[in-house]
């Protein structure tokens, strides 16, 4: 009886779904903007291929954009889909720009397991371009969340500046 219990409790257990089994993930066939890989090499500079396209880091506190403030829109650097508004950007002490929340439908979401646990990691709605990943430990008065994004993978639009057409 008592194998039988246990044996139903992780039957139970390991059929549930969890929220993480219902994060949809992308592949690039998804995505509005599909070029070959000779296409973005040819688009980008080598530290936005890099980020955007081999979903690399840049280092930390060497982005321009870290201390960029001003109210405007920061937009993909491959497609210039607006991602995220200034307004819920703020200092985490992380050296990467971070935001509490991204532009509503305009960021992806899918599952990092490089560093051998799973992150979420964030791509460009638009062309599948990588951000960066997301947080729990971000400002507890706003979402909570801290999308942690690397500067190269973005442009900054000051606002009352036109943003650029999405590629």
């Amino acid at each position: 009886m008592k194998n039988t219990l246990i044996l139903l409790g992780l039957l139970t257990l390991f059929s549930c779904k969890s929220p993480a089994q219902e994060n949809k993930e992308q592949s690039k066939e998804d995505f509005k903007i599909n070029k070959t890989e000779a296409e973005w090499k040819a688009e980008l500079t080598e530290m936005e291929y890099y980020v955007l396209r081999e979903e690399g880091t840049e280092r930390a506190f060497t982005s321009p954009l870290n201390k960029v403030y001003e109210p405007g829109t920061f937009i993909c650097a491959a497609c210039n889909t607006p991602l995220f508004e200034s307004e819920h950007k703020f200092e985490s002490g992380t050296g990467w720009p971070s935001f509490d929340r991204p532009i509503e439908g305009n960021v992806a979401y899918g599952s990092d397991k490089k560093l051998g646990y799973t992150r979420t990691e964030e791509h460009c709605a638009t062309c599948g371009g990588h951000l960066g990943h997301v947080f729990n430990d971000g400002p507890r008065e706003t979402t909570g969340k801290r999308h942690c994004v690397n500067g190269a993978a973005l442009d900054f639009v000051p606002k009352g500046e036109k943003l650029p057409n999405i590629e």
